[in-house]
């Protein structure tokens, strides 16, 4: 709704990772240098690591994007709390293979003679994981395993492993021995900076058709990086947000008290778990948990006063979108208290 409020072929702030809006911090300029030399070796295992939301999907998307020549098989594998067999399965479901029913051993024998088909037709296959650090040894071990498939000297399957931080430490582990002497290449990707932040906002907005409305002040890009810590999925949520509150009060400017509103209605939405939890024991006063439920009860009033807020802002918005012209005056003379 706001793309048409704000003149924008698009919405700027989406989740998904679309390689399209993709914005070359120097983070991610560097591993894209050492993810092409490793795509470029096609073997091995490729290693991405970062914080949830640092954009490792964003960051693979758009280097497949630039090597894709229409001859790239890629699959990818999503749910990684599985046992090893499980993620044998997963990865001939990814490739359109018949899995279900079959042993061990015909699983193996249907993705060598897949990946052999591929590689008689010039074609590359890839396999995609995330959320790696969910992998458990066996699983690990499966997909060294199918790595390990060759025609001649070419290795016939490449692997990007993508994972939070506490992967690297796994790979640590003497089990991963074998897996580190297969890494090719591995980067960690860290947040954007705070000028990084501002220029990734424009950068965005200027990919969905931005002309300058809205205006974001300086005092807004610093206190979105502040409260997102630069990682880029945090920033399009909250601009995302930002520009909804935007729409819903016809603003045009964004300062830093509409970014600090739209902070306390996200944290208004968020179960609170910081609050201290209610005990029955003797050594807990019923004064104490009389303050500690009126607490709660408090906490529970804001957030549904904001949730009122934000309703009521979208039914101003519906309502002056579907009356007619001369009856939406007549609402805003009542309004102002013109007309009785």
């Amino acid at each position: 709704m706001y793309t048409e409020f704000y003149n924008l072929a698009e919405k700027p702030f989406q989740l998904s990772p679309d390689p399209g809006f993709f914005y070359p911090s120097s983070g991610h300029k560097r591993a894209m240098a050492y993810l092409s030399y490793g795509l470029s070796l096609a073997e091995g295992f490729i290693i991405i690591t970062g914080e949830v939301g640092a954009g490792k999907t964003m960051l693979v998307r758009n280097l497949f994007r630039e090597f894709d020549n229409g001859n790239i098989v890629i699959s990818q594998l999503v749910s990684t709390q599985l046992d090893a067999d499980d993620t044998l399965r997963t990865v001939a479901a990814g490739y359109g293979l018949p899995h279900e029913g079959l042993s061990k051993a015909t699983l193996l024998s249907k993705l060598e003679t897949f990946l052999q088909h591929c590689k008689r037709q010039g074609k590359r296959v890839l396999l995609v994981v995330d959320e790696a650090q969910n992998l458990t040894p066996r699983a690990v071990e499966e997909l060294r395993m199918i790595s390990n498939f060759q025609m001649g000297n070419q290795p016939l399957l490449q692997s990007f492993l993508l994972g939070q931080p506490e992967f690297r430490n796994t790979l640590q582990s003497p089990e991963m021995l074998q897996l580190r002497q297969r890494v090719i290449a591995s980067y960690h990707l860290g947040p954007i900076n705070e000028t990084e932040t501002h220029d990734y906002i424009e950068f965005r907005l200027s990919t969905a058709g931005w002309k300058g409305d809205p205006k974001f002040t300086d005092e807004t890009y610093k206190r979105i990086f502040e409260f997102t810590g630069g990682i880029p999925r945090k920033i399009n949520t909250l601009c995302d947000r930002l520009m909804v509150f935007g729409m819903l009060e016809e603003k045009h400017v964004f300062d830093l008290d509409m970014v600090e509103e739209v902070i306390s209605d996200l944290g208004q939405e968020v179960t609170h778990t910081n609050s201290p939890p209610v005990s029955h024991a003797p050594s807990i006063s019923h004064e104490s948990e009389t303050a500690v439920y009126r607490e709660d009860f408090a906490r529970l009033e804001r957030k549904v006063e904001g949730v009122e807020k934000a309703i009521n802002r979208l039914l101003t918005v519906l309502v002056r979108k579907l009356l007619p012209p001369h009856l939406e005056k007549v609402m805003e003379k009542k309004g102002r208290g013109d007309e009785p």
